[in-house]
């Protein structure tokens, strides 16, 4: 059969005669809307390959193709897998699916059990949920590769002392590694996260018919083993029309992003000359163009731009899932805007991943900063509550009364004496509070204040290495799950293509 009457019959069943429609597409609806869904499912190429081998081999083994047919078919199928050079998908042909209908019917007169027992949706649901567990296993092996990264500076800095700021304001004392240590658990969240939702992304939807079912005789668990998938999708017709899997999936990877983009905003706030805390590695800059003394954080505005963009995205995958429960809305645009999602999300993580190993901390800058500011005053008004007694809100208010009349003449804090509180005390409180020098020396100390910080969760060593410690160990086990997860994939399709040679028997892709 040639190429062009292939496409010719084709173009009949499918999309003419034997259907209720009389006449082809208008040639707007070609040049819109299958354009657009054929250009977004071509990301789902290798996962529809699988999807179609595992079907005809399941039909196989139930005995609903017949053998001869049957390795014609799968021989044909493998070809199709190779993305062979003649196979140019178009618009015109409608989707992914009867494009490579149209190209198998060249090749195998096998081709009109192609369809047996499911619509065109399943295979293409199928495919979309292969695409997306790779992807997203993609996206988790970044993320890990992230918070190693993280684990291992902040190791790096966590001795080296700095402020940490909240409303961009210098607060407490704190080290560089405490403060990159809060985004490992933030990421160990997002992994959480993410790998619940793989779980429930490998759930097979093969064998579903349409929505509710086949006459056919479908082994459905036999199509999960075949495609490495964990599970069932149970009832059909939620199998085929699900909008909150996507609305989910969006909500993941944002929450990741978003996470990281805290990250990125405060660095890219710490690079400025104003704050000049961390200098990014030169490749992850981008040179003004007309002004030579910059050196514009540009990798990180893109870590920012990428976020955004994506939070729009999780806003339209909502709106498209707000359907009645058949609406094909929430399908046709995710096909495409999904692996997009997830590619984009990776790059990301991996770019953050990059910065992070490579960036230098000013430490010399930042211990200045706290000798020099008031960042330890509330371990004084701390420290005057437990050696005197006075409540905390009182000595709040008197050291409070002492930084500002510091900051009127030109004072910092370790300009102060125990003279200067008895001072304010006595202006308050009618007596003063006769700190002894050692416990004043002491509160004022920034590094003595990071050392009291003993709590769990604190900037103190002991602490800190306990969540070192923790985070090494609970990214472990998501690395464990990584690795096993892809390997079960890889196994599974590795399997298929195996078994599908084998039910072959021989026949070789016919010559077009």
């Amino acid at each position: 059969m040639s190429r062009q009457q292939g496409l010719r019959d084709v173009n009949t069943s499918v999309l003419g005669v034997g259907s209720r429609l009389a006449t082809g597409p208008a040639a707007a609806l070609v040049q819109t809307a299958f354009a657009r869904e054929l250009t977004d499912q071509l990301a789902l190429f290798k996962g529809m390959s699988l999807a179609d081998i595992a079907h005809t081999v399941m039909l196989i083994e139930t005995g609903v193709i017949p053998p001869a047919e049957g390795a014609s078919l799968l021989s044909s199928l493998l070809a199709l897998s190779e993305y062979p050079i003649d196979f140019t998908p178009i618009p015109e042909l409608g989707d992914l699916y009867t494009n490579r209908e149209a190209w198998l019917s060249t090749r195998t007169s096998a081709v009109g059990w192609f369809g047996a027992g499911r619509a065109r949706r399943e295979s293409t649901t199928t495919a979309y949920r292969i695409t997306v567990r790779s992807s997203l296993l993609a996206f988790a092996d970044a993320l890990i590769k992230a918070g190693e990264v993280i684990i291992k500076r902040a190791h790096e800095f966590r001795s080296t002392i700095m402020a940490d700021y909240t409303y961009l304001q210098p607060a407490q004392p704190t080290t560089f590694g405490h403060y990159l240590l809060g985004f490992a658990y933030s990421i160990l969240r997002d992994m959480e996260r993410l790998q619940a939702l793989y779980t429930r992304t490998n759930q097979s939807p093969a064998g579903c018919g349409s929505v509710n079912g086949s006459r056919f005789p479908q082994d459905r668990k036999r199509l999960a083993e075949l495609l490495g998938f964990d599970g069932l999708a149970q009832h059909a017709r939620d199998a085929m029309w699900q909008p909150d899997g996507p609305i989910e999936m969006m909500s993941v990877v944002v929450a990741a992003l978003v996470n990281l983009d805290r990250l990125a905003e405060d660095l890219q706030i710490f690079a400025t000359a104003e704050f000049d805390l961390i200098e990014l590695a030169d490749g992850y800059t981008r040179a003004s163009v007309i002004m030579p003394q910059k050196k514009n954080p540009y990798a990180l505005a893109y870590v920012r731009g990428a976020t955004n963009e994506l939070i729009g995205m999780l806003a339209s995958v909502a709106a498209l899932g707000r359907t009645p429960s058949g609406q094909v809305d929430n399908r046709v645009f995710i096909y495409g805007d999904m692996p997009r999602a997830l590619e984009t999300a990776t790059g990301v993580a991996t770019l953050m991943s990059g910065v992070l190993t490579d960036l230098s901390f000013n430490a010399a800058l930042a211990a200045k900063r706290l000798q020099n500011g008031f960042t330890t005053a509330t371990d004084l008004a701390e420290t005057i509550t437990l050696e005197t007694g006075l409540d905390f809100r009182m000595a709040h208010r008197i050291v409070g009364r002492l930084i500002r009349e510091a900051t009127q003449t030109n004072r910092t804090m370790r300009d102060l004496t125990t003279a200067d509180l008895d001072t304010a005390s006595q202006e308050m409180l009618n007596h003063p509070l006769h700190l002894s020098e050692t416990a004043f020396t002491q509160a004022i100390d920034p590094i003595a204040a990071v050392a009291t910080r003993q709590g769990i969760g604190g900037a103190a060593s002991e602490p800190v290495s306990a969540m070192l410690t923790e985070c090494r160990a609970t990214l472990n086990t998501y690395t464990s799950w990584h690795f096993e997860a892809a390997a079960r994939t890889t196994a599974a399709e590795e399997v298929l293509v195996r078994l599908a040679r084998q039910l072959c028997g021989g026949v070789s892709c016919p010559s077009i």
